[in-house]
């Protein structure tokens, strides 16, 4: 059971350690550019032992993360001290080069999720797959599972720190000392939708280039309606914010998970209230929801000031290995 450090006494400081403190550790990883649908690519980093039997984890990095952040690299050393492969993906412009299509990724981009999946399962239909997702990954892993039911080839997921209710989270990291994240959130989402302009300009890529100059000015947004009504919605074919959170968020989605799913969620998440976490009675019964009163969002923290301890470094691997035993292939 996850025993909070004493010394992170609220969640602020279970969410901030991590990006703030910890020390990056440096892996070798193979990278690999996967080719969608509609001809954009999304670059993945694979790590660990590989082979036709071995496990494999698909990790999902959250808003403006990518498959470098501290949780993402942690979570591929534990995997592999326990014998699993993993790949970690960037999702659409995240990986460090803009990606070739005007619409990038959000909280809801499940068709992603299953094209990666699909093709990862062609490759290797013996190979065992679950994925983990922290943030908006954890949003789209729930939305996707939902989405796939009885048919999802996935067997086992695990999402951590999910904002259930994007309505609800972008009116609550609007208040209080939460704005600091909503401040640097809306900085590197310009910067991304920024950068993107500029790489279209100086690659001659004027279709995509059109539909980022029709955008309303990024300038003057202060809050995520802001950034998602005149970004997200219309680059993604969504009427307004609202309806695109209505369509998007996951908890519409999660009583029709088929798949062993395990949710870690702390109460004291600066970025969720804590009624919008879904009652128990919305779950599908194959969900286990792990609501913990600390660990702010993607922190969970354990142990002392010069040893800490990462408990979902510890709690992710053990129970994917536990279901991947008990439950076996997915037909």
């Amino acid at each position: 059971m996850f025993q909070p450090s004493r010394w992170l006494v609220n969640g602020h400081l279970q969410t901030v350690y991590s990006p703030l403190l910890r020390r990056r550790a440096a892996l070798s990883r193979h990278r690999e550019r996967l080719t969608l649908q509609d001809g954009d690519f999304i670059d993945l980093d694979w790590y660990g032992p590989e082979g036709p039997q071995v496990p494999c984890a698909l990790l999902l990095h959250g808003l403006t993360g990518s498959a470098s952040s501290h949780y993402i690299v942690g979570q591929q050393l534990a995997l592999a001290a326990m014998g699993w492969q993993s790949v970690a993906v960037n999702w659409r412009g995240c990986s460090g080069e803009p990606n070739h299509r005007a619409r990038g990724y959000h909280s809801g981009a499940s068709e992603d999720l299953a094209d990666i999946v699909a093709q990862l399962v062609a490759r290797a239909p013996q190979k065992p797959l679950a994925a983990v997702g922290y943030s908006l990954g954890g949003n789209v892993l729930l939305k996707y599972l939902g989405e796939t039911g009885e048919q999802c080839p996935l067997q086992a997921a695990v999402a951590v720190s999910v904002p259930f209710r994007l309505d609800h989270c972008a009116d609550r990291i609007s208040q209080g000392a939460s704005r600091v994240y909503q401040a640097r959130f809306l900085r590197d989402l310009r910067r991304y939708v920024e950068n993107k302009r500029h790489a279209f300009e100086a690659q001659g890529r004027e279709e995509e280039l059109a539909r980022l100059s029709a955008l309303q000015s990024l300038e003057g947004m202060r809050t995520f309606w802001d950034f998602d009504g005149r970004v997200t919605a219309p680059l993604h074919g969504f009427a307004s914010a609202a309806e695109y959170y209505r369509r998007c968020s996951s908890a519409y989605f999660i009583g029709s998970i088929a798949r062993p799913t395990l949710v870690i969620h702390s109460s004291d998440d600066p970025f969720v209230y804590p009624h919008s976490v879904p009652p128990s009675g919305e779950w599908a019964s194959c969900v286990t929801l792990e609501l913990h009163a600390q660990g702010g969002h993607v922190g969970f923290i354990e142990g002392t000031p010069w040893r800490p301890r990462y408990y979902l470094e510890h709690r992710v691997p053990h129970w994917l290995a536990a279901q991947i035993a008990v439950h076996g292939a997915v037909s």
